[in-house]
Order: C-alpha cells, then structure tokens, then sequence
C-alpha cells in the first residue's frame, strides 16, 4: 500500500456542506408533491386532509426538501376550487373535460391555481412549471398541450402583467 493510499484512509477528504435549497427549488418540489396528492385526490375517495397527512407524515427526502407550506396552499386550495378552476380553462380545451388525462386535469388545476390565485407566482413560472410537471409525469406530449392551454388562460387572467412584460 503506498503512503498515500494509508493517508486517504486515516484522513478521508473532508465532507462538502450540502447547499440548501433555493425558494424556487423548495417550490418546485412542492408542486411536484401537490401534483401527486391532487392527482390521488381525483382518483379516489380520499379526503383532502388525509391525503395531506399522508404527505406530511411520510418523511421522505422529497417531503423534506419541499416548502410544506406551499405544498398545504397548493393541495386545499386547488381542491376547494377545482370547479372554479376547471371554469377558467374548459372552454379553451378541444375535448370535454371528462377525456383530459388525469394528471393532465392536475397539472391543469394547479397552473391554472397559481395563474388566477398566486399573484405573487409571475405568469411565465406558473406556466414553466406545470410544462416541467406535465413533461415528468404525463403522456409524451402532454406538456406541449398543457403549455397552449395556460398561455391562453394567462392572457385572461394576467393580461396587465403580460403587457407590462411586454412593454419593458
């Protein structure tokens, strides 16, 4: 064994500090986790607060580098609202909404949550994120579908913000 060799076992290199999470990561984890509990929430007879315990208790990596908080706002609100929300884009889908696939009526919910609810979420995030969750988790096209669809919601609901976009 060479002296090096017996130096890198006695004295191992030291350990790098993990880097915390960014606000906009703790986010986007929370909207993947939100994803899947709306997802769960539509598919069976689970209440919204069970679901959400089901979350919060699992102490996986993923629950853990999320932002709880987010995920909570996310998760009631979008389904408190869910017809509401399902208002605002229905009549731009080219398909009743009953043949959307189920994790595309979720990515649709939430999007359309964070266009017309979150303010403080500017309208190309909202949009960027649900095309990133449609991309991870639905059909191979699905998020181009889901972007056109938010794009058009965006110009209703956020007209003032996209023209001052525009206008900068």
């Amino acid at each position: 064994m060479s002296e090096l060799e017996t130096t890198n076992d006695q004295n191992p290199a030291p350990k790098r500090k993990e880097k915390k999470p960014s606000r906009s990561q703790l986010r986007s984890a929370s909207r993947r986790l939100a994803l899947q509990a709306v997802y769960q929430w539509q598919m069976n007879q689970s209440t919204v607060s069970e679901i959400e315990t089901q979350f919060v208790m699992n102490e996986d990596q993923e629950m853990a580098s999320c932002d709880k908080i987010y995920f909570r706002e996310l998760l009631q609100g979008v389904t408190a609202s869910a017809k509401k929300l399902d208002g605002l884009f229905e009549e731009l889908l080219d398909r009743p909404l009953s043949e959307l696939d189920p994790i595309e009526l979720a990515v649709m919910r939430i999007g359309s949550f964070e266009l017309s609810q979150r303010l403080d979420v500017p309208y190309r995030v909202a949009i960027n994120e649900s095309v990133e969750l449609a991309k991870g988790f639905g059909a191979t096209e699905s998020h181009k579908y889901v972007n056109g669809i938010l794009d058009k919601l965006a110009q209703r609901v956020r007209r003032e913000e996209i023209a001052a976009r525009r206008n900068s």
